[in-house]
This record gives C-alpha cells, structure tokens and sequence, in this order.
C-alpha cells in the first residue's frame, strides 16, 4: 500500500487507521457505507490507489478499479428488496463537491418516493445547432 498517501481520510480508511463499514475489499479497491447514508445502504467505493479523481486516471487505472461498478451496485441494490433504483456518480474537483481528494464512487440506492432530489438544470433553450457544433468540435479536439 505503498500508493497510499498519510494525511488522506480514505487512504487511511483502507489501512485501517479509521474505521469502516467495509462491504467489500480485495487488493484493487475498498467498499464501504458512505457514514452520511444519503439513503441506506449509500457506499463508497475506492481504489486502494491514492488518485485525486478520474481527471488523474490512466487507461490501466480505470481497467483495473472500475470494473468492479456492477458486482458493487448489485450487492448494493440486492440487499434491500425495496430499492428500485440508484445513482452512480463520481464528484471530481472542488467546483463538482468533491470533499475528500481521493477518487471515489456513490451508489446511492433508490426507493420510490424517497423523495431526493439530483439537481440538474436544461439549458437547451439557450443554445444554437451553432453552438453544440462549436462545443463538441472543440472536445474532440482534445481525443
């Protein structure tokens, strides 16, 4: 655990510094209850890798600590019969509500009625065919 770095909260969650709810771990990456329980059942998962967040991935990285999304968000929306759905999402950066810097990913279960609210806004009333073409010219540029 030598990619592990000392002041991080969750690289000391993964040595066992600070306890966790550990759902699931292996050598790749560690799964436990997120402690603010948006819904129960809300977990975490991290590599066992100190990235800061996906802006920070390599090609091997992301085959090496994302496949295991799906056997995470099953185990998750298996244990309660009641979740109907979930939010899989990854903050990256300050400015998206990042709070720790080392990469991590929410499964946040679903229940009908469960009343949270995931704010997204439309804006498509305030662009032209021009500019989606300027916008997505200029992101291919970046491939």
């Amino acid at each position: 655990m030598s990619d592990l770095i000392k002041d991080c909260l969750f690289c000391k969650i993964i040595r066992g510094d600070v306890p966790s709810y550990t759902v699931f771990e292996n050598d790749d990456v560690k799964a436990f209850l997120d402690i603010s329980q948006v819904n129960p059942g809300h977990t975490l998962m991290v590599p066992k890798k100190h990235i800061t967040n996906f802006f920070d991935y390599t090609a091997e990285d992301a085959r090496r600590y994302l496949q295991y999304i799906p056997a995470i968000a099953n185990a998750v929306k298996k244990f309660d019969p009641k979740i109907t759905g979930m939010n899989i999402t990854a903050n990256n950066g300050k400015s998206a509500n990042q709070v720790v810097m080392h990469s991590h990913i929410h499964f946040i279960p679903r229940f009908e009625g469960d009343g949270l609210k995931m704010k997204t806004r439309n804006n498509a009333d305030k662009y032209t065919e021009d500019d989606y073409k300027r916008i997505a010219e200029k992101i291919r540029e970046q491939f």
